[in-house]
């Protein structure tokens, strides 16, 4: 019997595409922010609460006499959000969308991403994934058989000592063009991008879409951070600009955009001939979101839209608060001498941490980056945690940037002000005789 047992066990369990992708970072950054930090700036996601006209529309969802909230709707999405972002992303991008074909709602970015690489990424097919990225965008490709093709954003060093900014990270015109061939499928777009905070400039993404021309390649523009620009930066949509329509999926949150990312919903905007392929992967997957939850988004959207460009509207009072908490830990980070990197959007900012390389030693040979290091013990000694950035770059390229941490400044005052005190404190034991 055993040896019968034992000739059924010796085919391999796991599928080839999972090989190599079983690590993730955030698994092992949210464990250990759970066990020791006192601050968690590490994950991005708000502390503080969504606003209370979402929290009003959810409860009026779940409490009210509309039964049928409680269970299954289109599985494409609930036909009053499908409709609203229609109108209103219609409205961003100067076209009349069919809600129908035009949209569809996932279970939040995430999920958007996994559609898109499973409908367009065949065996074999390139896709341009520019550095540093959100994690998922690698294995997410590999899974679907494809293969990463990484080009880096590159600092520039501003002059006259000036703080740096996300805007001095730019794309090599010659380099980027030298990634796009016959084999190249699609290109992912993060604007504004996570982690660095970058808002791509009109410029570089005419650059891009004319090589997406040329090549006739999707883009896959993940913009879940839309509204949360700053200094009077503008968002711009990189469908809407000639030409790029036809060949753009372009990705919403409601979780960055409403400040709720555990409700999970998501959404993709694009052409029917691009759309009709999410809805084959995504039928046969989670089939459906949550339906209460989709519908408290769809009446926020229907308020946002009454009070779009007003002062009242939630999109300019988020980016306006969130861009003072953004300067005060600019001013935390600065102070203390680890160089913060002005981001001009998202909840993020990187820091360099060469001042404090002391208080971490070297470890030769080593294979984790140093920042990884880093991290860890500052979490462990300092209870105060962060992301290394070389988490948001390929296995080729981790050991480039080792000196930079990223931080989440969507939190509450309070928390701020915490991880304010914990660097005041770490500052002083470091200038200590």
């Amino acid at each position: 019997l055993s040896l019968s047992l034992q000739a059924k066990m010796s085919k391999p369990v796991q599928a080839r595409r999972l090989e190599g992708i079983d690590k993730n970072i955030w698994v092992e950054f949210v464990k250990l922010a759970a066990t020791y930090s006192t601050v968690n700036l590490g994950q991005g996601f708000p502390d503080f609460p969504p606003p209370d006209f979402l929290k009003e529309a959810l409860e009026r969802a779940l409490s009210g006499k509309n039964h049928a909230l409680h269970q299954y709707t289109r599985a494409f999405g609930h036909p009053p959000l499908v409709k609203i972002l229609a109108q209103f992303f219609g409205k961003l991008l100067g076209r009349d969308l069919d809600p129908m074909t035009n949209v569809m709602v996932t279970v939040g970015a995430y999920q958007a991403l996994f559609c898109c690489f499973q409908a367009f990424v065949d065996e074999g097919d390139e896709v341009i994934i520019i550095e540093p990225f959100f994690d998922c965008y690698e294995p997410m490709v590999k899974m679907a058989g494809g293969t990463p093709v990484f080009v880096p954003l590159r600092p520039r060093t501003p002059k006259d000592g000036k703080l740096m900014s996300s805007a001095d990270w730019q794309l090599d015109p010659d380099e980027l063009a030298s990634k796009f061939n016959e084999r190249t499928k699609a290109i992912v777009l993060n604007s504004p991008n996570n982690p660095l905070g970058k808002v791509f400039s009109r410029g570089e993404l005419e650059l891009i879409a004319d090589l997406c021309a040329k090549h006739d390649v999707l883009c896959i523009s993940d913009e879940v951070y839309e509204w949360l620009v700053y200094d009077g930066k503008e968002h711009i949509r990189i469908a809407s600009l000639q030409g790029m329509w036809d060949r753009t999926v372009t990705i919403g949150s409601a979780g960055k955009t409403f400040s709720a990312t555990g409700w999970k919903v998501g959404w993709t905007v694009g052409p029917d001939r691009l759309l009709r392929h999410l809805r084959t992967v995504h039928q046969n997957s989670v089939y459906h979101c949550a339906t209460v939850a989709q519908d408290a988004v769809a009446q926020g959207f229907q308020r946002e839209l009454e009070l779009y460009g007003k002062p009242a509207s939630y999109f300019i009072q988020l980016p306006k608060d969130l861009q003072r908490k953004r300067d005060c830990l600019i001013q935390s980070l600065d102070a203390v001498g680890m160089k913060p990197i002005v981001p001009e959007g998202t909840y993020f900012l990187v820091a360099d941490i060469s001042k404090f390389k002391s208080d971490v030693p070297d470890v030769p040979d080593s294979d984790e980056p140093y920042d990884s290091r880093f991290a860890k013990w500052m979490v462990k000694n300092k209870g105060l945690a962060a992301i290394p950035l070389s988490a948001f770059y390929s296995e080729a390229h981790k050991n480039n940037y080792t000196h930079f941490i990223r931080f989440c400044f969507a939190k509450e005052e309070a928390t701020l002000k915490a991880a304010n005190d914990i660097l005041q404190k770490w500052k002083r034991e470091k200038t200590r005789p």
